[in-house]
């Protein structure tokens, strides 16, 4: 009978470390030489919402010139803006990487006043008015959906939005947005 307890705990063990292994390729602030933020409002979780949107500008294909890319989209949100951080809790680069923004515990100011205490914000770096981003970029993006429900940041039964569902915008682009249309937790 302890023998029976013994696995059935060994495989919770395991299921919970494969639900954590979609947050493996979340690239920590101290990496991509993120300045210090200045924010302290928390979110409450789990959150219902996730919010995509693109960054418009520049591509990145590579560690190097993604990490780049987010200093870059930093430095316009803390020095342009003035805001006390990016904007987003997660970058997507063209590379397959997540780069952390504010991260799962602080509110973003990516989507207006209604959605940022309520929702994550997740953009791609780049602009997909007139094309997709790679497949591996996707991935990532749906990998850190599962890490959030996994670590609880995310209801299981979140709703995904397209920027433009909840702003005035083009964002996410007329080509990610008619990907995340098929996402199954998409919700207009």
């Amino acid at each position: 009978m302890l023998f029976a307890w013994a696995i059935l705990a060994l495989l919770g063990v395991a299921q919970r470390a494969e639900g954590q292994g979609s947050c493996s390729s979340i690239v920590p602030r101290s990496e991509w030489k993120a300045l210090a933020s200045e924010c302290s409002e928390s979110l409450r979780k789990p959150l219902r919402y996730v919010v995509i949107s693109h960054t418009a500008g520049s591509t990145c294909d590579s560690p190097a010139s993604c990490e780049q890319q987010a200093r870059n989209v930093q430095h316009y949100h803390m020095r342009s803006l003035g805001w006390c951080d990016v904007g987003y809790n997660f970058l997507i680069g063209e590379d397959g990487h997540i780069y952390e923004g504010r991260g799962w515990n602080t509110k973003g100011a990516h989507s207006g006043s209604t959605w940022n205490s309520r929702a994550i914000g997740i953009s791609f770096m780049g602009n997909y008015m007139e094309r997709v981003p790679p497949k591996r970029a996707l991935r990532a993006a749906q990998n850190l959906l599962e890490c959030g429900v996994a670590l609880g940041a995310l209801r299981s039964n979140y709703e995904i939005k397209g920027h433009r569902d909840v702003q005035q915008t083009l964002s996410p682009g007329d080509q990610l947005y008619q990907i995340i249309q098929t996402w199954p937790h998409y919700r207009a």
